[in-house]
């Protein structure tokens, strides 16, 4: 299970993953005012050095754009760069919308890159700014993913819980606490979490394959086993788009 590796978008900022492939990533977005002549596009301490704010003036960083350029970062899986570009966002940040949103991206960014302690620290963070924001749920369901990679588990569902609380019709806050409780050996109350992710929309092989673990538990073994084989016709599907992306 992923944080946001559970193929939900950036919108969510809701999990690991960001379905859409990269289009026209541009280091330097016009607000940033970076430039070429002076310093290597390519050259990932670029934007954290030209981004000091000893030396940018609040007002002269457009903090929306520069998260646009975090999630670039993340789509093209520059997950450090990401990570200093989300921190930049936050202080630049004029709105706490913003500043939050960014913080729940930058705790995706680090737990992609298996800093898990940091990830923490940013849910943390972000629920510190609103804990009952459009972006709360999001923080909260990473937050358990984080804790429960940290060898929290404990922790773990109590953070999923709240994230159905904050938001019922929240696919990835269903699937997380139907894993975790799972985990405890409560397969048929994960059952139920695993149907609210999937009437929700979110039919993905990671909530299938899970739904059937539970179901072999409760010894349903016929229904585990057609779930298990549409999961593996979902990923086997995607592989295929995936080709087809790269030929083209």
């Amino acid at each position: 299970m992923t944080d946001e590796e559970r193929d939900e978008p950036h919108e969510f900022s809701a999990g690991q993953g960001f379905g859409e492939p990269h289009e026209g990533f541009d280091i330097d977005p016009p607000s940033l005012d970076v430039d070429p002549d002076q310093v290597d596009p390519v050259d990932s301490r670029v934007l954290a050095d030209t981004l000091d704010a000893e030396h940018v003036p609040a007002e002269g960083v457009d903090a929306e754009a520069l998260l646009d350029v975090g999630l670039d970062y993340m789509r093209i899986n520059r997950h450090e760069q990401a990570t200093d570009t989300f921190e930049r966002t936050a202080q630049f940040a004029d709105r706490a919308t913003v500043e939050q949103e960014a913080r729940v991206n930058q705790g995706v960014a680090h737990a992609e890159l298996q800093e898990f302690q940091a990830a923490i620290d940013a849910y943390r963070e972000a629920l510190r700014i609103d804990d009952d924001s459009e972006h709360a749920a999001s923080a909260e369901t990473n937050l358990a993913y984080a804790l429960y990679e940290a060898g929290r588990s404990e922790q773990a569902l109590e953070h999923a819980e709240r994230a159905v609380e904050l938001d019922p019709r929240f696919p990835q806050g269903w699937y997380n606490r139907g894993f975790f409780l799972l985990e405890r050996g409560l397969a048929d109350d994960a059952v139920s979490c695993f149907d609210n992710a999937l009437r929700l929309g979110h039919r993905s092989p990671d909530v299938l394959e899970e739904k059937a673990r539970a179901l072999e538990k409760l010894g349903e073994d016929d229904r585990a086993e057609e779930l298990a084989s549409e999961a593996e016709d979902l990923r086997h599907q995607a592989e295929e788009r995936m080709v087809e992306d790269r030929r083209r």
